[in-house]
């Protein structure tokens, strides 16, 4: 039987410290070779958009996975989102199609974990402002998320509407954080300790000239397209930098193949990866003055992780629908 579960479901069942937990030692695995992780291939589809088979598999979890990525810019001026997936768990025992899940949420949570676990691993221990370029629903939950590894007591949010402050003000009410709305990106520069990008950029929004000593940074909003980027050339090739993975950032991750197109950034120095940086944390962050800039544009294993604690918190509590494939 298969294990169809839908967004609402996934709402209701999905832990955020859980998926902390597993993509942590998902990256880990990542890095000591008990998981893999190929980069992505880039399919086109009509009016500029493209589907991405995200495959990754992992010993721990028993299971491979693929999403299915659709990045459709068209949909903007439709209304509608301008990126979708599901995704397929499988038993690696057995090969069944244990599940089959919608992407939404579990995309948005398992990103803000891996922007968590890289400032768990990078940021300044004393780290307590932080700095938002972008305020929808990624920001939401990488408030919360980076909010249970560093004592964040100040917000402090860009956005280019003030209106969506507002609302994230009100989604964040419950943490307890002072918000603080900034009138352009640099503002969140000149102030926070870490800082996460948020946005579907086109062109840099954030520029290396404003990074300061014992700067985080996360950048993570931009769509896996090789023409996209949040962070400038010379910032990318500033500080020590940090990938989610080596092959995907070299296959989809605008502000990396910009920055080493552009001389900034030497393709040989992009090596470290973030499981690297857990299993030996000589790799990361070696003095308060230090710059740190985690690049995800984001794996499958990530996805994989989330999906398995999902099946099993649906079957463990009978949630979800099932459908015998084979039938």
């Amino acid at each position: 039987m298969t294990l169809v579960l839908t967004h609402s479901d996934i709402s209701a069942l999905i832990d955020r410290h859980a998926v902390f937990d597993a993509v942590e030692r998902a990256h880990a695995d990542l890095s000591t070779g008990t998981a893999a992780n190929p980069a992505p291939a880039v399919m086109p589809l009509p009016d500029g958009g493209s589907v991405l088979p995200m495959a990754a598999t992992a010993t721990r979890q028993r299971a491979s996975t693929v999403k299915l990525l659709s990045d459709m810019p068209g949909n903007r001026a439709a209304g509608l989102p301008t990126q979708r997936s599901t995704i397929l768990l499988v038993s690696d025992r057995t090969g069944e199609c244990e599940a089959v899940l919608d992407g939404r949420l579990i995309t948005a949570i398992r990103t803000a974990a891996a922007s968590a676990v890289a400032t768990a691993h990078l940021a300044r221990a004393t780290s307590s402002t932080l700095g938002l370029i972008g305020a929808g629903t990624l920001a939401v939950e990488h408030t919360r998320a980076i909010a249970r590894v560093r004592p964040i007591d100040k917000v402090v949010v860009w956005s280019r509407t003030e209106a969506t402050v507002d609302e994230f003000r009100r989604r964040t009410l419950d943490l307890d954080v002072q918000v603080v709305y900034a009138d352009t990106p640099h503002d969140v520069l000149a102030t926070a300790d870490i800082v996460c990008t948020l946005t579907p950029s086109k062109d840099p929004i954030v520029r290396g000239a404003w990074f300061r000593p014992g700067l985080h940074l996360n950048a993570v909003g931009a769509p896996p397209r090789a023409d996209h980027r949040e962070i400038d050339g010379p910032g990318m090739g500033t500080g020590r930098l940090v990938v989610d993975s080596r092959a995907t950032a070299l296959a989809k991750s605008g502000d990396v193949l910009l920055a080493v197109a552009e001389g900034h950034l030497a393709e040989d120095a992009v090596t470290v990866e973030l499981g690297d940086v857990i299993v030996d944390p000589r790799l990361g962050r070696r003095s308060d003055d230090d710059i740190t800039l985690f690049n995800s544009v984001g794996i499958g294993l990530q996805d994989l992780v989330t999906a398995r604690l999902l099946v099993d918190a649906a079957l463990a509590s009978d949630i979800g629908t099932r459908v015998e494939m084979s039938a």
